[in-house]
């Protein structure tokens, strides 16, 4: 088998659909299976896969365990030469996986690789590539220097702002959103960690593939589209915490301690500003 593709699915359902059809174009030259892992979905994703992908390896969880322990599953489950981890509110280019393959027998050094990720406008999306987020990088993205000064190397080094996005570029971090992995690099570093229940498990595990001697590439030439938002909404408050404990777990990890405690009170703060500001929008909306 020469790729296995993994989807972890909760209530999106529709968006699942037409991930699943676009991965079965892009994967007709290729020995290739498809697993959807569904985390106690409520609104029938898994009886529409099993109604119109038969050909599916679909696997039911009793409850919602997580992002990376539901992505475990399908690790395991799986039999290829390659792994791509995949959102179900993604749609794949038709030549997608034949380049990512391509790449990856032409460089045996290569862990992983990301795409080249646009949202439904056909923006950009800056997490396609990004460096690891040690203490400054981190700093200076919660900030908000990021932003303002976009292609800067130093203040918007952990987006990789001042490399073009259309060229190949060692990537440390990629999201898990499009992780295509060599199956040789995940038995060296591990599956996902599953202290990370939601956010974070794509950076750790990123971040042990390179520990482990392999080198990580964002690959512009392999395009996907992510409905960024649509398997996870950014105002809701339970996620809101999730996203900031998961940083608060990957400062303990491998910051050390004279920076991670500033780190850490950094993120504590800005957590309780953006549960503020979501409480407030929900309630305009």
């Amino acid at each position: 088998m020469e790729l296995s593709i993994i989807i972890v699915s909760y209530n999106v359902s529709k968006y699942l659909k037409q991930a699943v059809e676009s991965v079965i174009i892009a994967s007709e030259k290729i020995k290739s299976e498809i697993i959807v892992v569904d985390n106690n979905s409520t609104d029938n994703s898994a009886v529409m896969v099993s109604e119109l992908f038969p050909e599916v390896n679909l696997i039911l969880s009793s409850a919602n365990e997580g992002y990376g322990a539901a992505c475990n599953k399908g690790i395991n489950a799986s039999s290829g030469e390659f792994i791509l981890i995949l959102n179900p509110d993604t749609i794949v280019k038709p030549d997608t996986f034949e380049v990512c393959i391509e790449f990856m027998n032409k460089h045996p050094e290569a862990g992983a690789l990301g795409a080249r990720m646009t949202d439904g406008s056909g923006m950009f999306l800056p997490e396609s590539k990004r460096a690891f987020p040690s203490p400054a990088t981190s700093f200076f993205r919660m900030s908000g220097l990021g932003h303002i000064f976009k292609r800067s190397s130093v203040l918007n080094r952990y987006y990789l702002g001042h490399l073009p996005d259309d060229q190949i570029c060692k990537s440390d971090i990629l999201t898990g959103a499009f992780m295509f992995i060599r199956r040789e690099a995940l038995d060296k570093a591990g599956l996902f960690d599953t202290s990370f229940f939601m956010y974070g498990e794509d950076i750790d595990l990123s971040w042990r593939i390179v520990k482990c001697g392999f080198v990580n590439y964002f690959l512009p030439q392999a395009a996907i589209t992510h409905f960024k938002g649509k398997s996870a909404s950014h105002n809701d408050p339970e996620r809101i915490r999730y996203f900031y404990q998961a940083m608060i777990l990957f400062a303990n990890k491998y910051f050390r301690s004279y920076s991670r405690h500033v780190i850490i009170a950094a993120i504590n703060f800005k957590m309780q500003i953006s549960l503020v500001f979501a409480f407030f929008k929900r309630r305009f909306q």
